[in-house]
């Protein structure tokens, strides 16, 4: 027994070891969530307390016109200096009535320098303010004091809670009375009750003057003291309110206007927002509940996946330990298996080396079609060169040298393509080492058609080009983009011989990055038993001793080398077409936009 003792306890540090790794596992989880969880809150409760603040501020201030309004009425002021004139205090109640009817508040009167209501907008309505004594209101006497007052509070005779604004008339000095606006905050209220979590308006007193629980409403945050209970007494703000103090109790601060409370026993993310028009403080109450429950499925699922990951590890390092042992008990086996290995290794370098001879003879019998067919394509030039040149010498004679210096700049532009298109000879057997660059679509079709030109004239073959946008360019290798050009022009102009109608339509337009090159005609088209295999060398339509065949086959290996495709197909109103598919230029490439699209 006593030798089995330490065997027994030598796994202990490794339990103890994994299972603190999946307490920390479990707190950094709980930890991430509950942070994150609060901050959700706080961004969401940051959002809410604007739009309410802004809304509220808005409600407080939309009534500021009012005494200047009521002043500037005559009757207003001439019912102050004769309030017993019963004529005039009619006029006054009807005036009223319309005005509070179109700004909107609950009531609007107007009170002598005594604080005694003379006139109303309700005056008709049972419970009317006309006749009360309103002289013990804090905003009746802010008013007569200091020229205007705020106050919140039950009405007396309405019994309905509202927000109080009270402006003097004072025209004249001394004040000869005070015009009062009650504003229904109750509307405001049941909007808040549409939002999430709980919203709750504080006075300067700490007490709940509105909020979207009905349980909370006129109780202080905290007990009043002597003073404030005194002011109460006398103002009445709340009421018959018994002023029962809420469970409110602070746990942490966790900004200067965001706390976690406790709120009869629940804990809830406060956030509060002073307003701009009134001593009042507006708080959104938040439940932690919802957070707290993530944060604790957070910690659940990282210790479950610390525990999986080390059930991983050990798997795996029980897995490691039992190849190590096989590995040890096949040496043999793998020594013959690595002897295999090097030999598959060297007979595919062999492989691969004869697959390389097999591609460059491939490439250099290619190499031969395309010198065939250049030879073949130089000539188009070279009789365009001879026409320009034989014109020049009639343009001379006549003293034409402007005209003459033109013909002399397009020959040297062809001369110039003919020395690119030779390259393509001296390049083709090893990969270029120049980049392909932007071509203007439009001005290579421009230089092939005068290359086919007199072919064109003679046929009388009508050509319409249509390149959209105009500056549309393609990446590609200039010379190599001509010869495809005019290879396709020259087959379309001898395909339109016999036909009644002969028009070769080029069109170019971008498409997702590339760029598509129709070239069409309205000849007879392609046989359908040339058509599989019309990219084969040797394979023409043309009649014995007019083609060899090689032009098409070189065009599509120029396009394949600038990373594009060649495709031929009859349209259905008859003639061949031919698309080739080329990368597009950077400038090329459109951008959305809210109007449409713009090239860039």
């Amino acid at each position: 027994m006593p030798s089995h003792t330490p065997r027994r306890w030598r796994g202990l540090p490794r339990w103890l070891g994994a299972l603190a790794l999946v307490a920390v596992a479990a707190f950094a989880g709980h930890h991430v969530a509950m942070q994150t969880g609060l901050v959700r809150l706080r961004e969401a409760a940051d959002h809410r307390l604007d739009m309410l603040a802004t809304g509220l501020d808005a409600d407080l201030a939309r009534f500021e016109y009012l005494p200047a309004l009521l002043e500037m009425t005559p009757i207003v002021p001439a019912l102050l200096g004769t309030p017993s004139d019963g004529a005039l205090r009619e006029a006054v109640n009807r005036y009223l009535n319309g005005v509070n009817a179109a700004a909107g508040a609950e009531m609007l009167y107007v009170l002598d320098a005594g604080g005694i209501s003379l006139a109303a907008s309700d005056w008709d309505r049972p419970g009317t303010t006309v006749g009360q004594d309103f002289s013990f209101r804090p905003y009746v006497i802010d008013a007569l004091g200091q020229g205007r007052g705020r106050f919140y509070g039950v009405g007396i005779t309405s019994r309905k809670p509202g927000y109080y604004l009270s402006y003097a008339l004072r025209r004249d000095q001394p004040t000869r009375g005070v015009v009062a606006v009650k504003v229904n905050l109750e509307e405001a209220e049941r909007a808040w009750r549409k939002l999430p979590g709980d919203v709750v308006l504080i006075d300067q007193r700490g007490v709940v003057i509105l909020a979207t629980r009905e349980d909370i409403k006129f109780r202080p945050m905290l007990p009043l003291d002597g003073l404030q209970r005194a002011e109460v007494q006398r103002s009445r703000p709340y009421g018959e309110a018994a002023l029962q103090p809420l469970q409110w109790a602070q746990k942490e601060a966790l900004a200067r206007d965001v706390q976690v409370i406790t709120l009869d026993g629940v804990d809830q993310l406060a956030s509060t927002r002073k307003l701009r028009g009134a001593p009042w403080q507006l708080v959104v109450l938040d439940d932690l509940a919802p957070v707290r429950v993530g944060a604790r499925n957070a910690a659940i699922t990282a210790s479950l996946a610390m525990a999986v990951l080390l059930l991983i590890a050990v798997t795996l390092w029980q897995r490691r330990r039992a190849v190590r042992q096989k590995l040890a008990n096949q040496a043999a086996l793998q020594t013959a298996h690595d002897t295999l290995e090097s030999t598959v290794v060297a007979r595919t370098a062999q492989l691969r080396a004869a697959q390389g001879e097999l591609l460059h003879a491939g490439k250099m019998a290619a190499l031969g079609q395309m010198s065939t067919g250049v030879v073949h394509e130089l000539n188009q030039p070279l009789t365009a060169m001879r026409t320009l040149s034989e014109s020049a010498g009639i343009l001379l004679d006549k003293n034409r040298l402007d005209d003459v210096r033109g013909n002399l700049q397009r020959i040297r532009g062809m001369v110039d393509r003919l020395a690119r298109l030779t390259s393509q000879l001296k390049t083709f057997a090893h990969k270029s080492e120049l980049p392909l660059a932007a071509v203007p679509m439009a001005r290579a079709i421009a230089d092939a058609q005068v290359i086919v030109a007199e072919a064109t004239k003679k046929n009388a073959v009508a050509i319409e080009v249509d390149v959209q946008p105009a500056s549309l360019s393609a990446m590609a290798e200039e010379a190599a983009l001509g010869s495809v050009l005019v290879n396709l022009m020259r087959n379309a102009i001898d395909a339109m011989q016999d036909a009644p109608s002969r028009t070769l339509r080029i069109e170019a337009r971008p498409r997702e990055g590339r760029v598509i090159l129709r070239v069409s005609d309205t000849g007879p088209g392609i046989p359908q038993d040339i058509l599989p295999r019309l990219f084969e060398p040797f394979v023409t339509s043309k009649p014995a001793g007019t083609g060899l065949g090689l032009g098409l086959v070189i065009s599509a290996q120029l396009v394949r080398a600038m990373d594009g495709t060649l495709r031929a197909a009859n349209q259905p109103e008859g003639g061949a077409c031919f698309v080739v598919d080329l990368p597009a230029a950077v400038q090329n490439i459109l951008i959305p936009t809210p109007t449409g699209v713009i090239n860039k």
